[in-house]
């Protein structure tokens, strides 16, 4: 389909794969931060019973720890969780690396156990949480679910825009078709009621011969019957020169039209001469493309002011412009400044190697599209 972009389906095929790693990257950090916030408020629950002895800081901390985890639909979704729990002296609280002997509390022993959680918590505790989205889980598949489906949705609306295209073009190619064979009917209708008449002329005419030969008597009203038929052929033929002489004058006037447009182009010619003179000489740190000063040229007079207001300030430091954006070249990649003027104006430059400048195309937004396409195609 000629009005389909190939661009846009190649962008369309990479859409997906290329969305789906940023956003389960972005999840990813997003679930950890949120994850580590949750532990954190939970893990150690009320101090009271740690500093009177009453349990152990890592049997606290294992106990809450494994709830949140069962708790936590994140797994049903997908999502690996790996939570270590240490001091800051590298003391390891959780996971549980050994498994101690029970034994049954003493007063003494709740008063170490109690000291225990003290100097642990007193050395300051600290969460590292390693979470991961599995690949091929609910989570990830219904991500890259939603941007396949975006992307089709993409492809099938430049579908539909293309069909549409197609049909609308398809339908004035008809309508057009159908115009000239009504004219040519028309003509050819015409033409055949021409002949018919010549037909019918020539035949009264041999009718006035043949009745002259016979019968000298009716002579004088076949005389007038001739001068009839041949005062209508004058009629013809006047209508005929009638038409000649109009042809000639639509010539003529195709003619000046052809000598105005004619000097309407040499006007102008002399118009971008005098402005390039004009610029060589007030501008002598800026070069000017021949599509620029085409595109000045025909800008309005406010413009014109508005658009050299520019272009002096360009002259003298372009660091005093507002540049708007940035324009890259597909094909080489250079950069090219967009500049705005006169609110519809659209000034395009870059800088060459020795820090000079080089506009490139003066145009409105009118003519951005077109710009744009000259300035890629350099």
């Amino acid at each position: 389909m000629k009005h389909f972009s190939l661009m846009i389906f190649i962008c369309c095929i990479l859409l997906p794969p290329f969305s789906y790693i940023f956003s389960v990257d972005l999840l990813e950090k997003y679930l950890n931060k949120r994850c580590i916030e949750e532990i954190e408020d939970v893990f150690i629950g009320d101090t009271s019973y740690l500093f009177k002895g009453q349990f152990r800081l890592r049997d606290v901390i294992e106990n809450n720890v494994d709830t949140y985890l069962r708790n936590n639909r994140l797994f049903y979704w997908g999502v690996d969780i790996k939570v270590v729990i240490k001091t800051d002296k590298g003391v390891i609280l959780y996971p549980r690396v050994y498994q101690e002997k029970e034994s049954l509390l003493t007063v003494a022993d709740s008063m170490q156990i109690a000291a225990e959680n003290y100097n642990l918590m007193n050395q300051g505790l600290v969460v590292d949480l390693n979470l991961a989205i599995k690949h091929n889980s609910i989570l990830s598949n219904s991500i890259l679910v939603f941007y396949v489906m975006i992307s089709v949705m993409l492809l099938y609306f430049y579908y539909r825009k293309g069909a549409r295209k197609i049909r609308h073009e398809e339908k004035d190619r008809t309508k057009e078709i159908n115009n000239l064979i009504k004219q040519k009917k028309k003509y050819i209708k015409r033409l055949d009621d021409l002949d018919m008449e010549r037909h019918k002329l020539a035949s009264k005419l041999s009718k006035l011969e043949k009745e002259k030969i016979r019968a000298d008597i009716n002579e004088n009203e076949m005389i007038e019957e001739i001068v009839l038929l041949e005062n209508e052929i004058k009629k013809k033929k006047s209508l005929q020169n009638r038409q000649k002489e109009e042809i000639e004058g639509l010539k003529k006037k195709l003619s000046c039209f052809e000598k105005a447009s004619k000097k309407k182009l040499d006007k102008e010619n002399r118009t971008e001469k005098m402005i390039r003179k004009r610029f060589k000489v007030l501008y002598q740190n800026i070069s000017f493309n021949d599509k620029a000063i085409d595109g000045f040229a025909n800008l309005t007079e406010d413009m014109k002011i508005k658009g050299e207001q520019i272009i002096h300030q360009l002259n003298d430091d372009s660091a005093l412009v507002d540049i708007k954006r940035k324009v890259f070249r597909k094909k080489r990649g250079d950069t090219i400044l967009e500049v705005i003027f006169a609110y519809m104006g659209r000034l395009y430059f870059s800088k060459t190697k020795d820090n000079k400048i080089n506009i490139l195309a003066i145009g409105t937004k009118n003519t951005q599209s077109k710009d744009l396409d000259f300035l890629d195609n350099i």
